[in-house]
């Protein structure tokens, strides 16, 4: 099944496929969340299809799945791949059945994850693909990411493959199981991706559904654009703290920095923006909010250079970005903007970092430096919408990373 004993992905040396990233989620516990979900639930008898979006290509592709959060065993009964054509849609003639150790299906004991052998797909950088999974038996609680901002379609029974859209009349935007694509041309594989870490900002929150208009992918865009294409992975979490587990926003930046940064294939680079919660959580009373313990802004520069330290043990440049402005919203007070100017003076001027992005400089309203500009805004005061994730990717020194 292409993976270790205890579960990780294994990784072919010598004259097998050279992998290397072409998109990623970041998994989280099953939880109902701010959007509706199937998480918490899972499935019986159903297929799920979900599409997700390379930043580089291949001739090659394989997926990984994981079952981090499970329980008990989980069983996919089947699993295919294909160029996506539109919404649940697949492009003729593109559809593979995916196999794990040349098997069909694939029982992921809980708390581990599989990759899938490697399958023909064609597929160029910023195109699309769908994979479908048909789990037969009831899953349990799905390992899922919550705020994907892409549709996942369901389907009642094996549709694996199912030609009509029509049949998936169930939606949602979350990602289910579903961990990585990697992606092979035959060719050596470079040690030049880029991985953005971090929370609700770097996840791409209140982006348009299905638009591709995170930071991520405007950054990937603009690495094209300028003739130094690179892929570029999203390691974003809804709600992610520097500091705290949280059952609702994953595990705190600092346990998970590993396995989705540092463990990636060919990572040389990454971009850290968290923070922002662990600030603004502890001014409100919210049971999702929980912890929200009044952290110290030595308390978070030592979360940072723990970040900073794991990046530069694995010889990955790691990119400072300063905490944006959130004047407006429920995280702010007198004592949380004491904190980010604090924190944002840190970042700029120890050096630590081996570069800046300065979202904060960028993003802020001229006439107000506390908040952000209104055409940067997605409305709620703290998180940008679709211009202003494209001025994050602005923001960022292509030749720091």
């Amino acid at each position: 099944m292409n993976g270790n004993a205890d579960g990780t992905a294994a990784v072919e040396r010598g004259n097998g496929p050279q992998w290397q990233a072409g998109w990623a989620a970041s998994v989280q516990r099953p939880s109902t969340g701010f959007h509706k979900n199937w998480a918490e639930e899972g499935f019986a008898d159903q297929t799920v299809r979900q599409i997700v979006r390379v930043t580089n290509g291949g001739t090659s592709a394989r997926i990984r799945l994981s079952h981090r959060y499970g329980s008990a065993p989980l069983e996919v009964a089947g699993a295919t791949i294909a160029r996506t054509d539109h919404g649940a849609a697949v492009l003729p003639g593109t559809e593979r059945r995916l196999t794990f150790d040349g098997a069909a299906s694939v029982r992921i004991p809980a708390g581990g994850e599989v990759s899938s052998d490697a399958a023909e797909v064609r597929v160029a950088p910023f195109e699309s693909l769908t994979v479908s999974l048909y789990f037969a038996r009831p899953t349990g609680p799905a390992t899922f990411h919550a705020q994907a901002f892409a549709t996942a379609y369901r389907a009642a029974g094996d549709q694996l493959g199912a030609v009509d859209p029509a049949v998936f009349g169930e939606t949602t935007v979350s990602w289910y199981h579903l961990a990585e694509v990697e992606l092979a041309d035959g060719g050596p594989a470079g040690r030049d991706t880029v991985v953005v870490f971090g929370d609700s900002i770097t996840d791409g929150f209140a982006s348009t559904i299905d638009g591709n208009r995170r930071y991520s992918d405007a950054l990937a865009e603009r690495l094209a654009d300028r003739g130094t294409p690179r892929p570029v992975l999203n390691a974003g979490i809804g709600g992610n703290l520097l500091l705290n587990d949280s059952a609702w926003f994953g595990d705190r930046a600092g346990a998970r920095f590993r396995r989705d940064v540092l463990d990636r294939p060919g990572i040389r680079s990454v971009v850290v923006l968290v923070g922002l919660n662990d600030i603004g959580f502890s001014e409100i009373d919210l049971p999702t909010y929980k912890p929200n313990p009044d952290n110290s802004v030595a308390e978070l520069i030592a979360g940072y250079r723990e970040l900073i330290g794991a990046a530069h043990a694995a010889g990955v440049r790691v990119t400072g970005g300063t905490i944006m402005p959130f004047k407006g919203s429920e995280y702010h007070t007198p004592a949380a903007e004491t904190k980010r100017r604090e924190i944002n003076a840190w970042i700029r001027t120890s050096g630590e970092f081996d570069a800046v992005a300065d979202f904060a400089a960028a993003l802020a309203d001229p006439a107000d430096p506390d908040a952000l500009a209104p055409a940067y805004d997605s409305g709620d005061r703290k998180h940008p919408g679709d211009a202003g994730y494209r001025a994050m990717a602005d923001a960022v020194d292509l030749a720091g990373l």
